[in-house]
């Protein structure tokens, strides 16, 4: 008890993250100018991923807020937080963004202010303000008195379901954009030629041809590094830069029609240009702050609480995802240093007139997913040299393991080796019993072993998340260029976003799983499949799958709630005492430790397969005359083959990033 009200000591959380992170930050920057060119990929790839929905949420902030607010405000907002962010915040790997439940609470407050005499649309933001400052001052002190210790209670099921309900959210407003291209907008004058049956009916079929095509391009290029056609270095370009090129290359398709059609078809991004007079009025709104009468400055309390709550959640769990455990990431957490430093851009966004940023999903595993990277080629050489040195030299099993041990640690530069150790333990086990494998013709193969056995890096750095910023910065400035972006190309980005984020989901994998037949079930075995599809009952995977899929219907019925939609987050916090006291009294604790494992771990397929198709190619027949080629001598030939890149795609799901954790069993045999 003394410990643990030690550790919820006022400051005590925000110190701990400063020594925690504060040795890091050289090396963050250092890590980020070393990669080189190499950066310029995930930067594009989330630049994209967090300025489109802004410009989208700040479109339809626009419209409720009678034009007070619309997306050079949202993408402001962004680019400033993100800015501050990545160079004083805790986690760099963390996207911040103005997101859709900030759009609905301000249209909330919009909505309560103008209809008030003493208050109305002119001292809106004024008023709003203030609700900024309160917000503020709550998250400090939750930073303060240690409340972000929470989050450690947020298990495998809380993530799952949240990232699943983002998910479901970013498919519901593709889904209601691409329905909207065949109706009248808000504001649209219905006798307008373009708002007529013909060509309206021609915009949505218009608009589906830009979605769907956008949408499917998108998934595609992302798996380029699997295509058969293509050189490496075109196949990886696609990969890194196919989803930024393909929204350039719908967009102009949309111009295909342009000069037979009315103009408006397509529907288009619509927002004020930043120098139209007006536009930067809410930039001096501080001095309109002392004009809102005291009953509402003490009155703003109420939503702010709500905000509050709201942001502590979304920033906390977006944190969370963004370095779980899966990402074997190096750095430490910094969740309340995080949260103090988001409420000091609350209260400067609220006297700047912006609408706030916060953590954002999924853009933020999006973010670290896309840094993923294997160990240096340079550390798998070392590796593959010292152990062929070391066999030619007759040396003993214990002894290969240790000169590849050596090599491991001093190429990793890092702190204590204990980590190192654990990492690599499957390839210690492999090594160790090589000597009984022999017998079995499974000796030691450096090139295979080590390659599958290396574990997975992120490359941790601050420099993608400034470059983004900064890029949405500068997409204020270029919103004349930003207004050509057709509305339904949005719609499909909307809605790869959303089945980006589902593969790797467990919770989805098993839903899934519910759909196939009892007889097609072994099926599953064929292929790598989660561990717990062997150990736990079928019954009791799906009641587990059932639970959960019930709970999702919930928490997504309250985001339907007009005002107490925002209270979304109350079912997730309320999952810590279910999964703490209710659900271990349903389903096995052996059970529940596989289904609500902290860690994604995978199971080998039955036969096993090589890690790609393009090894097993490598192995020509042999026939009587013919010797057997020693496996030791196909690594110079493999590695030739299979870039880093494309074994991290075979290594990870095409979703958050997380790493499917693939377990070398020692006494496995090539079928």
């Amino acid at each position: 008890m003394e410990k643990a009200a030690a550790s919820n000591a006022p400051f005590r959380g925000i110190i701990n993250d400063i020594r925690g992170r504060l040795p890091c930050y050289k090396q963050d920057w250092i890590g980020g100018f070393t990669a080189g060119f190499r950066i310029l990929a995930p930067t594009a790839y989330i630049f994209f991923a967090s300025a489109l929905p802004v410009i989208a949420f700040g479109e339809q902030l626009g419209r409720d807020t009678d034009g007070t607010l619309s997306a050079v405000q949202t993408l402001a907002s962004t680019a400033v937080c993100g800015i501050i962010h990545s160079i004083l915040g805790g986690q760099p790997l963390l996207i911040l963004g103005v997101a859709e439940p900030t759009v609905l609470m301000y249209t909330y407050m919009f909505n309560f202010a103008k209809d008030r005499s003493d208050l109305g649309k002119h001292l809106f933001l004024a008023w709003a303000g203030w609700v900024c400052v309160w917000t503020s001052l709550l998250l400090c002190l939750l930073a303060i008195f240690g409340a972000c210790s929470i989050i450690s209670r947020f298990t495998r099921i809380a993530g799952e379901l949240f990232g699943m309900l983002i998910a479901v959210l970013f498919m519901q407003e593709g889904i209601k954009g691409v329905v909207g291209e065949f109706r009248v907008p808000k504001g649209g004058n219905p006798k307008n030629e373009v708002y007529q049956y013909p060509w309206l009916f021609a915009n949505g079929l218009f608009g589906l041809l830009l979605s769907f095509g956008l949408l499917i391009t998108a998934l595609k290029s992302r798996r380029a590094r699997a295509w058969r056609y293509g050189t490496g270095c075109l196949r990886g370009f696609i990969a890194d830069y196919g989803v930024p090129v393909m929204i350039l290359v719908w967009s102009a398709v949309s111009y295909s029609a342009s000069d037979k059609v009315p103009a408006g078809i397509p529907r288009r991004l619509f927002s004020p240009d930043p120098w139209t007079p007006g536009a930067s009025s809410n930039w001096t709104i501080i001095r309109d702050m002392l004009d809102v009468p005291a009953t509402y400055i003490f009155a703003a309390l109420i939503p702010a609480i709500m905000i509050a709550g709201l942001y502590f959640f979304d920033h906390s769990v977006a944190s969370q995802m963004a370095q779980q455990k899966d990402f074997n990431l190096k750095n430490p957490s910094a969740y309340h240093y995080d949260m103090l430093l988001l409420g000091f851009m609350v209260l400067l966004c609220g006297l700047l007139g912006l609408p706030p940023s916060n953590g954002v999903l999924p853009q933020s595993p999006m973010h670290t997913k896309s840094l993923a990277v294997l160990k240096r080629q340079m550390i798998r050489k070392k590796m593959v040299e010292s152990a062929k040195k070391s066999i030619e030299e007759q040396a003993s099993t214990l002894e290969i393991y240790g000169n590849m041990q050596e090599v491991f640690i001093e190429m990793e530069q890092k702190g204590p080796a204990s980590k190192d150790l654990n990492e690599l333990k499957d390839l210690k086990a492999i090594v160790l019993r090589s000597t009984e494998d022999e017998k079995d013709g499974n000796a030691f193969d450096p090139g295979k072993h080590i390659e599958a056995c290396l574990p997975v890096r992120v490359k941790e750095q601050r420099l993608s998340n400034l470059m983004q910023s900064l890029l949405v910065g500068g997409s204020v400035g270029l919103m004349p260029v930003i207004k050509k972006i057709p509305t339904s190309v949005l719609w499909g980005y909307f809605a790869y976003m959303a089945i980006e984020s589902l593969p790797g989901n467990q919770f989805w994998e098993r839903l899934l799983l519910l759909f196939i037949a009892p007889t097609r079930r072994y099926k599953i075995l064929e292929d790598l499949h989660a561990s717990f599809v062997e150990t736990v009952p079928f019954k009791t995977i799906a009641l587990f799958t059932i639970f959960q899929f019930i709970y999702l219907l919930l928490c997504f019925g309250v985001t339907w709630i007009p005002i107490a939609g925002i209270l979304f987050p109350i079912p997730f916090f309320l999952l810590i005492p279910i999964r703490q006291y209710i659900l271990p009294k349903i389903f096995e604790s052996k059970y529940m430790s596989e289904l609500d494992a902290a860690e994604y771990e995978e199971s080998a397929a039955f036969p096993r397969r090589d890690l790609s198709l393009s090894i097993r190619e490598l192995d020509t027949p042999r026939t009587p005359r013919t010797p057997r080629t020693p496996r030791v001598n196909r690594v110079d030939s493999i590695k030739e083959i299979i870039g880093d890149a494309e074994i991290l795609d075979e290594l990870t799901t095409r979703s958050r990033g997380e790493l499917k954790l693939r377990p070398v069993h020692v006494d496995s045999r090539d079928l």
